[in-house]
């Protein structure tokens, strides 16, 4: 600093042509540290367009329509300093269940054909966890050979499609604005009824005599980022909702449930064109789906209008989404911090008991006999394996790939599981941003359940249902937070 405030008293002395100088220098040093954000966006229909598997059921499903499109959506971040490129993410939304082993490596197979001009390591994708979306891995189920597009045939279609949008988002990307807010909406309803005896149960009777209480915790917080293009147009929204979408998820038909509305409604009101991302937050032991009031929300419903249940989701989504806009939009920043950590995390598998294997090993010979019963054999034998590996002692540790990013004050993460929604809650509160957005389902990691889910039990907390427990969901967190905070130090 002295030997700045040197220089400009000399260049004082030097009168107008050194003060001219001067303040060239001082802009280029401005400009070339400024941050610039860059955003591209784009989405394409990803609806199958003959009959396929509807996965996430135990029993097969085949569609008989499309009622809805189903969608990836695609948001590239880039920032540029002095305008070189310094730090990109391409976050990729798919209206799917999950994004099963495999899909994310397509993908990238897909953009390294096509010489992507990008770090391949920055994508990832997300599921919005519809369980009316395909099946994208053979094997799951005992299909019809004929009728049907098999699942690793719409997989390859599918990921060809995603691939060209994100070269499409990384096309058109144009020097842009972003802000953050929040909201509330009642969306997630926890789904594990608790009875007199300490056990819990997914979806469990409360009507019951023995019934005492939900078990855990539920997320109302709607965090929303917003994007602008120089010309202050509205490009694109990412949602965090810290619930999967499953309202409709018994059917036999393409739906994308309550996102559907959501990107109807809001591009009602901000255009046509208006990309709408949607990240399903820690979610695992919740649903939107009631657990008790039934017959008074269902009148409700009659009173405004006799709307579905689907409606009245997307109604409170957008309705926060517009509280968060309000506040959002007097602060809106184009000069903002990107970082973007991609670390693979060493999980302890879940411990499996010698009570645990030799149900499981009851049950799959009880359904091993039985094709229609592929699914539930499968989920049984599967802890067979684990356990035969975990006494020769080689089950190893389960691997994810995390990514960490801030952008500005938000800290954003991803996981692979349906991760209970303790978990979220302990990385939001402990977080070094001012906002955060925990990302779930970025890949097929099955439910990871609280302790407390542990003890009482139930699909979705059962050992059939969890490969990484919560031994292993607390050094998500920590790895999680861990990874923040060293962005925040640079």
């Amino acid at each position: 600093m002295n030997d700045f405030r040197m220089n400009l008293h000399s260049i004082q002395k030097m009168g107008g042509v050194g003060m001219v100088t001067l303040c060239l220098m001082i802009l280029t040093t401005l400009s070339s540290s400024a941050a610039d954000l860059w955003i591209g966006t784009s989405a394409v229909d990803i609806t199958p367009v003959e009959p396929v598997a509807l996965d996430g059921q135990r029993n097969a499903r085949i569609s008989k329509k499309p009622e809805t499109p189903i969608t990836a959506s695609v948001l590239f971040l880039e920032s540029r300093e002095g305008g070189q490129k310094v730090e990109e993410a391409i976050i990729v939304s798919c209206d799917l269940v999950a994004i099963r082993e495999g899909i994310l490596e397509k993908v990238r197979e897909q953009l390294r054909a096509k010489k992507a001009d990008f770090d391949l390591n920055k994508v990832f994708l997300s599921a919005t966890h519809t369980h009316t979306a395909p099946v994208t891995q053979d094997g799951k189920y005992d299909l019809p050979k004929t009728g049907i597009q098999q699942p690793g045939a719409y997989a390859d279609w599918m990921t060809a499609k995603v691939a060209e949008a994100i070269m499409t988002a990384w096309q058109n990307r144009q020097r842009g604005k972003v802000a953050w807010g929040q909201a509330q909406a009642v969306i997630a309803q926890n789904r594990r009824a608790v009875y007199a005896d300490g056990t819990a149960v997914m979806y469990g009777k409360t009507t019951d005599a023995k019934f005492r209480g939900i078990e855990g915790y539920e997320d109302h917080n709607v965090d929303v980022l917003f994007f602008w293009n120089a010309s202050d147009k509205l490009i694109a929204t990412a949602i965090n909702v810290p619930c999967p979408a499953q309202e409709v998820g018994g059917r036999t038909s393409i739906n994308a449930d309550y996102w559907h509305p959501v990107r109807e409604r809001l591009r009602e009101r901000h255009g046509q064109d208006l990309q709408v991302i949607a990240w399903n937050g820690a979610g695992g032991d919740v649903t939107t789906r009631l657990m008790y009031g039934t017959a008074a929300d269902e009148r409700m419903r009659k009173l405004r209008g006799n709307i579905s249940r689907l409606d009245e989701i997307g109604r409170r989504i957008v309705n926060a989404w517009e509280e968060a806009y309000e506040g959002a939009k007097k602060d809106i920043r184009q000069d903002v911090k990107l970082r973007h950590m991609v670390q693979t995390l060493d999980l302890p598998w879940r411990q499996v008991t010698q009570a645990e294997v030799d149900l499981a090993e009851r049950e799959a010979e009880k359904f091993s006999k039985d094709p229609a019963q592929l699914w539930n054999y499968r989920w049984n034998q599967s802890v067979v394996a684990r356990h035969a590996a975990q006494m020769e002692k080689k089950e190893g540790m389960f691997q994810m790939e995390l990514h960490a990013l801030r952008l500005g004050d938000v800290a954003i993460a991803s996981n692979p599981f349906e991760l209970f929604t303790d978990y979220g809650v302990q990385m939001k509160a402990r977080s070094p941003g001012i906002q955060t957005f925990v990302i779930q389902l970025a890949g097929s990691g099955g439910y990871l359940p609280s302790k407390r889910a542990v003890l009482g039990g139930g699909y979705s907390a059962v050992i059939q249902s969890s490969r990484v427990g919560p031994e292993g969901g607390q050094v998500l967190v920590e790895q999680t937070l861990a990874a923040w905070k060293e962005l925040w130090k640079k």
